[in-house]
């Protein structure tokens, strides 16, 4: 199964950076049999980004409120059977959220076959701050979870440290 993995968010803004830093350290894990980027959320760019892949698995932080659990909750959803829940991504500091970039490719036709998304509830976006605890704590879970997935698959070996990471 050809598999792009999409770490979505910037950086430079906490716990936003959840998505590339869930990319960084699977690259650093040495070549994996899928494509790994970071994208900064742009709807087009995302679309543009997974088509010719049979999977796409989407990174992305939300932004914290009453209906999406405390700061480090996991959201996994199955993106290409059932529309994204547009509150859940609302939360999203991009404008165009990864829930409406996916409904926008089911219109057009333009969706992979498999689409994983990955949320993970922030507690802090400030400019210049890296990932809060919690935050960091489930991202290094999901990172040894996708590379627990595709080891399963018979595609990798790679194994993932969370304490050298």
């Amino acid at each position: 199964m050809k598999t792009i993995i999409i770490g979505i968010g910037n950086r430079q803004r906490g716990d936003d950076g959840v998505g590339p830093a869930i990319a960084g350290w699977l690259t650093a894990t040495g070549p994996l049999p899928a494509t790994i980027i970071e994208a900064s959320g742009e709807g087009a760019t995302l679309i543009e980004a997974w088509q010719g892949y049979d999977r796409a698995i989407l990174i992305d932080a939300i932004r914290p409120g009453p209906s999406v659990g405390a700061a480090g909750s996991l959201h996994r959803l199955d993106g290409h059977s059932t529309p994204l829940p547009s509150g859940l991504f609302r939360y999203s500091t991009h404008a165009f959220s990864v829930a409406e970039a996916v409904e926008m490719a089911r219109v057009l036709g333009l969706l992979p076959p498999v689409v994983l998304v990955f949320g993970v509830v922030g507690e802090s976006f400030a400019p210049g701050a890296g990932l809060s605890q919690a935050v960091e704590s489930t991202a290094r879970q999901v990172a040894a979870d996708l590379l627990s997935l595709l080891a399963a698959e018979g595609e990798s070996g790679a194994q993932f440290h969370p304490s050298t990471a």
